[in-house]
């Protein structure tokens, strides 16, 4: 057993709490919480919440008593800590950031965007999967010199209500409307829009490199490594909550098959150096995961 847990010195809701964390896998980590009877909302993404009530109960079902400081070394130490950078109260400020870099002339939309993408009942469409598109697309390619790519990520999923094809037609409309103005040179807008749009069925015009390095960038958290492609699979579950999970598990499972069929799952080729294999490990597991239950 390789879960730890601190003393519980973290105030929040009339009480304190303890961390728990693993130092192998987020699967063991939701395992362990789930028999401890732990919900997964009180995952933070690389840690539980446990109420100061529950820690004999943790460390009796296994979990390792630790001080915060030697915690905090096993979960840097095992690759799954989330840097200051990614968590929710940061990503606002580094998208900002980005923007104001790319397109200091309309800081407005910037604005705009940044609270599209925090909009709370987003899971995993939100500001975090925005920046991995964004880090995605600087592995792929200059984006400085592709404007039109940097925007059609910023807005791929601008509108998202979990409308599969309506959200990314809604999305391109507002890339229309808001780039349409005499700030911006004449046809951006359509454009991004032309962009936005191809990020509904992920299958670009192999000739238009753009639109592959866009798709390849939105799909590039399947080629992640086993604890981000864990944290992505929780993620999506939790943003359709209220989807059945006999359905839910039916039309994953579709959705997974259907890109696994593919004879390739990224179009660039410095994107399927990066991600191909790994993604194609990753689709397999989950699938398997699903069949499972």
């Amino acid at each position: 057993m390789t879960v730890y847990i601190d003393p519980p010195r973290w105030p929040a809701h009339g009480t304190v709490f303890s961390h728990l964390v693993s130092d192998a896998s987020l699967r063991e980590l939701h395992e362990f919480a789930a028999a401890l009877g732990i919900s997964e909302r009180a995952f933070d993404r690389d840690h539980y919440d446990v109420p100061a009530h529950r820690h004999a109960d943790a460390v009796g079902l296994g979990a390792t008593a630790v001080d915060g400081k030697q915690l905090a070394r096993l979960l840097i130490g095992s690759g799954l800590r989330i840097p200051a950078r990614r968590r929710p109260a940061k990503l606002a400020s580094v998208l900002t950031d980005r923007w104001e870099r790319h397109f200091p002339w309309d800081p407005e939309t910037g604005h705009d965007l940044v609270a599209r993408w925090s909009e709370p009942h987003r899971v995993y469409h939100g500001p975090a999967h925005l920046l991995h598109v964004l880090e995605s697309l600087d592995r792929l390619t200059d984006a400085r010199a592709r404007p039109h790519l940097v925007l059609a990520a910023w807005f791929h999923d601008a509108v998202h209500e979990g409308r599969a094809g309506q959200d990314e037609r809604d999305s391109a409309e507002l890339a229309r409307a808001a780039l349409g103005s005499a700030a911006w040179p004449e046809g951006t807008g359509e454009r991004v829009a032309e962009l936005v749009l191809v990020t509904a069925e992920h299958s670009p015009d192999p000739g238009d490199r753009e639109a592959c390095l866009l798709v390849d960038a939105d799909l590039s958290v399947l080629g992640g490594p086993p604890e981000d492609y864990e944290r992505y699979r929780q993620a999506v579950r939790r943003e359709y909550a209220s989807v059945p999970e006999d359905e839910f598990r039916a039309a994953r499972t579709d959705v997974l098959s259907a890109l696994l069929t593919k004879p390739s799952l990224f179009h660039d080729p410095q994107a399927v150096r990066l991600w191909e294999e790994r993604a194609r490990r990753n689709l397999a597991r989950e699938i398997e995961r699903l069949g499972s239950h």
